[in-house]
């Protein structure tokens, strides 16, 4: 008997290999059947990983799912964007405003999960934007430090640490993690080092 994850395991490679299994995927994001657009929106999300270049013409239609209400539809549809953004940084924009959504959405921590980790990505890109999304990033590390995610969101702040930033957010990003890299511990300690040690260079 195969399973739910089979399923969409099957479905993403049907189409790896097919436009018209792509635009199906594409096209139940926005139908009426809860179960149905999740499923889609997680085999998109495993087609955009493996080649992100197929989801590219299909950015504004996940976008638009990211107004769905349930939360895994909204995560797969972040995964999915935040593979995009090297892409088509500037088409991704858009995203913005769901992600801040997502990333204080109070009953789904893979969603705010991954809801920082597309503002991380994108705020890396260049200077313009992470002082367009900095301000969330900040306020996700002090309302989610000690939460189950937090250590994960940390590995999304290590790489914005080395993106294109600022030279504000730089410096603001270096004081927020002060004290956890002088008084942290273990993994907390060593994550917040390497994030200060980025910003060095």
């Amino acid at each position: 008997m195969s399973t739910r994850s089979d399923d969409i395991r099957e479905q993403a490679d049907k189409a790896l290999r097919n436009k018209k299994e792509r635009e199906g995927l594409v096209k139940a994001l926005e139908g009426s059947s809860r179960l149905s657009r999740q499923q889609s929106a997680a085999a998109l999300a495993l087609v955009i990983k493996e080649k992100p270049e197929l989801g590219a013409p299909y950015i504004s239609n996940i976008i638009d799912a990211l107004n769905r209400p349930e939360a895994q539809t909204r995560w797969e549809c972040l995964d999915a964007l935040t593979e995009l953004v090297a892409l088509d940084p500037r088409g991704c924009e858009k995203a913005v405003v769901g992600a801040e959504t997502a990333l204080f959405d109070e009953d789904s921590g893979p969603l705010r999960l991954s809801a920082m980790r597309f503002l991380c990505r994108f705020g890396a890109t260049t200077e313009n934007r992470s002082e367009k999304v900095w301000g969330l990033i900040d306020e996700g590390i002090q309302c989610y430090h000690g939460d189950v995610e937090f250590q994960d969101m940390l590995v999304a702040v290590i790489d914005f640490s080395a993106g294109k930033l600022a030279p504000g957010v730089k410096a603001e990003l270096a004081e927020r993690m002060l004290f956890d890299a002088e008084n942290g511990k273990g993994m907390l300690k060593k994550r917040a080092m390497q994030i200060q040690e980025n910003l060095k260079k």
